[in-house]
């Protein structure tokens, strides 16, 4: 997917717990930049919620990017969002989108 440096992303995943007892999982949204002018961390964490699953009921969860998400402190030491290829990391699950 591709958007525009001052649009929005959505990234969505759904959970859903397996077992025979009601269950609590911290799900985690981390943000990668593949190339920047200056080397951001590797991974950033940018939105997480705790959900809680009764056995065998799953949930699907949306996370809303903007600007501001994949910002860093540029070389001038102000926020910029440079056109490139990042990653959303959910656990073992990526996604990968562009900024023009």
């Amino acid at each position: 997917a591709s958007t525009p440096a001052d649009g929005a992303v959505t990234v969505s995943v759904t959970v859903q717990n397996t077992g025979s007892r009601p269950g609590m999982e911290v799900v985690q949204l981390y943000v990668s930049d593949h190339v920047a002018s200056v080397t951001p961390p590797v991974k950033r964490l940018k939105r997480f919620e705790k959900v809680s699953l009764a056995p065998g009921a799953s949930r699907t969860l949306e996370f809303k990017l903007g600007r501001q998400d994949l910002s860093f402190i540029g070389a001038d030491l102000k926020p910029t969002v440079e056109p490139g290829t990042f990653s959303a990391l959910i656990g073992g699950l990526k996604a990968e989108f562009s900024i023009k």
